[in-house]
């Protein structure tokens, strides 16, 4: 039995009855809930939450959706100007899914979700048109998968189950963990290519602290009980890492692991990454000041900063500092006199220097002051 009909198999059942060994214990909003169908709480699973991360007005795919209860508690997050779709590649979840979206829709006010049929590390291809096409196209005869393979390409380059840079957040919740180990890096970049710039993913998955043995990972009841499959804590960070993601934060650790297996300990975390650093850098004289608590830091793409100094940097990580999750880290130095993107010279991305005041201010600054009331809010102390 291959992974992914391991992994097939027992959620088409778990559609059908709750399975207790599949998901972790997760405290969702109470109000989030009360909208939705008790049969879909009850044969949902997961480890996390990570619609906690999700904003108003956005669009958000949910991978592996399951029944749907974290596309429907986005749904309410979102609001009407809001989309989410859910992805899964189990009929079965589909269903239930499908089902109970109109009710849900019918309790909040407004409709806003949809539900897909794919893989998740192939977010183009749509496996129902697939299927439609292969119904209404039987193939047959020694080329059939020759055929197949430029059918599926077609499909994928002309009905893309989810587009590119077409999708605010994605979010998942203990399913990349089921993908079999060949996949795992194109999941990351199909993540990554829905992903509009500036995008973010959100990820709550299970994760180990040792490497899993490879007679563990051969074991088709432990992989699809999102144990086998789990990469490390260092692993899954460096994932989103080397598929370009920036601002990478594991902004949930539960302390305690959820199992414990020959000794590896599987525990829950949820990490959030953004799409956003890919460009060129073009030098506008700005510059940057690390806040602290740290003596010194050094970003995804090698700048080193030390608190408290003024940094030359780029206009594209100048304004990437500005943004979540940076902004709070960060002052942000403008030129006194602007410089265009269009007069713009292309940065020394080798540089990691700081920047003089006067690269700032300009060579022929010449101006001088009286006191400011900048103490105390204006009360007239003096500093």
């Amino acid at each position: 039995m291959t992974t992914e009909t391991s992994v097939r198999e027992r959620y088409a059942n778990a559609a059908h009855r709750a399975e207790a060994a599949l998901c972790c214990p997760v405290d969702y909003d109470p109000q989030h809930l009360k909208v939705i169908p008790t049969e879909v709480i009850e044969r949902d699973y997961g480890c996390g939450d990570p619609s906690r991360w999700v904003r108003e007005g956005e669009t958000v795919l949910d991978l592996g959706s399951g029944t749907g209860k974290i596309c429907f508690i986005a749904s309410q997050v979102v609001g009407a100007a809001g989309k989410v779709i859910g992805v899964d590649m189990t009929d079965e979840m589909l269903e239930l899914a499908r089902r109970n979206a109109p009710i849900v829709a019918e309790r909040i006010g407004f409709a806003n979700v949809e539900f897909r049929k794919g893989r998740i590390q192939d977010l183009a291809l749509n496996l129902e048109l697939l299927d439609e096409r292969l119904q209404s196209e039987p193939l047959a005869g020694a080329d059939a998968w020759l055929q197949a393979e430029r059918l599926t390409t077609e499909l994928r380059r002309e009905h893309p189950l989810i587009g590119d840079n077409s999708v605010d957040v994605v979010v998942s919740n203990c399913v990349l963990n089921l993908v079999e180990p060949a996949s795992k890096a194109k999941l990351f970049d199909e993540i990554f290519r829905v992903l509009r710039l500036g995008g973010r993913a959100v990820i709550s998955d299970i994760v180990s602290d040792e490497v899993v043995p490879e007679e563990l990972q051969r074991d088709p009841e432990l992989w699809s009980g999102c144990i086998s499959g789990a990469l490390t804590e260092t692993g899954f960070l460096e994932a989103f890492e080397r598929t370009g993601f920036y601002g990478i934060e594991l902004v949930k650790r539960d302390p305690q692991p959820w199992r414990t297996v020959r000794d590896i300990e599987f525990r829950s975390v949820t990490v959030r990454a953004v799409k956003g650093k890919q460009g060129p850098c073009f030098e506008r004289k700005q510059a940057v000041i690390y806040k602290g608590p740290f003596r010194e830091v050094v970003d995804d793409d090698g700048h080193r900063l030390r608190r408290g100094v003024r940094h030359a940097v780029c206009d594209k990580t100048f304004q990437l500092y500005r943004k979540a999750p940076d902004r709070d880290y960060f002052e942000s130095i403008e030129p006194l006199t602007p410089i265009s993107l269009e007069k713009a010279e292309p940065f020394d991305s080798r540089r990691s220097a700081p920047r003089d005041a006067r690269e700032t201010k300009g060579q022929e600054y010449r101006i001088t002051t009286e006191s400011s009331s900048c103490c105390d809010g204006g009360n007239g102390a003096c500093c």
